[in-house]
């Protein structure tokens, strides 16, 4: 090739080069919230001729809130009626305590849900405690049965849902159920066969047929949601599988933690999932079938706050922060998988270093090695500034629990982990109840009182080996 030539050649490659990379950092200084990460990516592009801006076309453009909009589109709230509007406090100060006002109003703003009086909420330990409580509502229901699922496995459990909900059709119940596609494949063959001799209405969430839908495996519905006649719900952090029934001493044995729900809040946890409903088949669920006339059999403060990489992204953790913010005395956690980000670690760590006591309670055996690994490597700049860590001997325990200085409790479907609070459909309620927030830090004591705290020493005395791993699989946890 003549030297003419392949100096033009040259200067086309370095025109391409500086016009790719200018375009590549432009995009990150200006779309990356966190500006350390707008850094990182910008000393890639340049020191890694044209490499780095292939890498962050690649991985640095975070397509999955983008897709997820483009595919929800602009749905339209579905409208439950004016009857809840009753609920909501006319004076904030007089329901509440002054030092929970704030996150009040914070939860209130980035949720854009209602914060609804006259609620009752009945913890439910296990599928032993949860599945009968389930079983017999529907069973009992008359008028509709609405259930969202991530996991419903075809085992014993699963198939003696599946013959309940066809009982419930067969006696003029109308009976949507969604279940995530992903979800799904977790049993082999799949529970649809079942809900299909029983003629049970159902769908799949976001169905993934192909290896071109990879990008989806992110969007999942993590959800779980069971509403019976618009008046009593279910939620929190079980899936529908026979491992959750504990005393029956399954193979795998999961310890987790549902609730039984009356009152107000039960209409807006039928809108999530009339919304996902209205998403995955395009039929609106609407009228007194499904959103009959509330009623408040209690005295919880509760709201309903879904979360997901659409127009909820980060209201969970935006939420989570403001809680750790108002925590005064104690904080206590309980999640089977903790990778919290930068914002969410120092939140923790700012409110040890405030004197509140700060438990994070973490299963001893997770049936998910890498994310435990990961896990470990975070672990030691929170035990360095007064976060306490637990870990719970035993079976391996999903429960996922979050309270504050005995007042406020969280709970519900989310994790604390980027999967939870940025890939995936999630639903908790936030609850203004001492009662309740006291009876679910007795059951954190509980666990507490028989695990093991983790030590400083421990982490930094590991095996060399040990502690690459940890710190190899913290570097993925963006995307465990």
């Amino acid at each position: 090739m003549p030297e003419a030539d392949s100096s033009i050649l040259a200067a086309l490659f370095a025109v391409f080069y500086v016009s790719l990379a200018i375009a590549a950092s432009g995009h990150a200084i200006l779309k990356k919230e966190d500006s350390r990460a707008a850094v990182a990516w910008v000393g890639v592009i340049w020191l890694a001729p044209l490499m780095g801006s292939l890498l962050y076309l690649m991985f640095g453009i975070n397509r999955i809130r983008r897709r997820a909009a483009e595919l929800r589109g602009e749905m339209p709230r579905v409208d439950q009626g004016s009857a809840v509007r009753a609920y909501v406090p006319e004076d904030m100060g007089r329901e509440l305590p002054r030092e929970m006002q704030a996150l009040a109003r914070l939860a209130d703003r980035v949720s854009r849900q209602p914060l609804l009086t006259g609620n009752r909420l009945t913890p439910l330990s296990n599928g032993d405690k949860a599945y009968p409580r389930m079983l017999e509502a529907i069973a009992s229901a008359r008028q509709s049965i609405t259930l969202s699922t991530y996991i419903f496995s075809n085992d014993a459990v699963g198939r003696d849902f599946a013959r309940s909900l066809g009982q419930a059709v067969r006696r003029g119940v109308s009976v949507r159920v969604l279940v995530d596609a992903v979800g799904l494949r977790y049993s082999i063959p799949s529970i649809i066969r079942h809900l299909r001799r029983e003629r049970v209405p159902y769908a799949r969430f976001m169905p993934t047929r192909t290896p071109l839908a990879m990008p989806f495996m992110n969007l999942r519905n993590h959800r779980k949601l069971l509403v019976v006649d618009g008046l009593l719900g279910f939620s929190g952090g079980m899936n529908i599988a026979a491992g959750n029934c504990v005393e029956s001493q399954p193979r795998h044995p999961i310890r987790d933690l549902h609730f039984a729900i009356e009152g107000p809040v039960v209409a807006e946890l039928q809108t999530v999932f009339a919304e996902d409903w209205d998403f995955a088949c395009r039929e609106r669920l609407n009228g007194e079938r499904w959103f009959p006339k509330p009623y408040a059999p209690g005295s919880t403060l509760s709201r309903v706050i879904p979360d997901g990489p659409d127009e909820n992204l980060d209201t969970l953790r935006q939420v989570i922060v403001g809680a750790l913010s108002v925590a005064r005395r104690h904080v206590r956690v309980m999640t089977p998988y903790f990778l919290p980000d930068a914002t969410v670690q120092d939140a923790l760590k700012t409110a040890a270093l405030r004197g509140a006591t700060v438990d994070v309670v973490l299963p001893l055996r997770n049936n998910l090695p890498m994310v435990d690994w990961a896990c470990r490597g975070q672990l030691e700049d929170l035990l360095q500034w007064g976060v306490r860590v637990w870990y719970s001997p035993g079976d391996f325990d999903h429960s996922k629990l979050f309270t504050v200085d005995g007042r406020w409790s969280m709970v519900g479907s989310a994790n604390w982990d980027p999967r939870s609070l940025r890939l995936n459909f999630e639903c908790n309620l936030e609850c203004y109840d001492a009662r309740l927030a006291r009876s679910l830090e007795r059951m954190v004591d509980q666990v507490t009182a028989r695990a093991e705290p983790l030590e400083l020493a421990e982490l930094r005395n590991a095996w060399l080996p040990v502690r690459l791993r940890n710190g190899i699989a913290k570097l993925m946890s963006p995307y465990l």
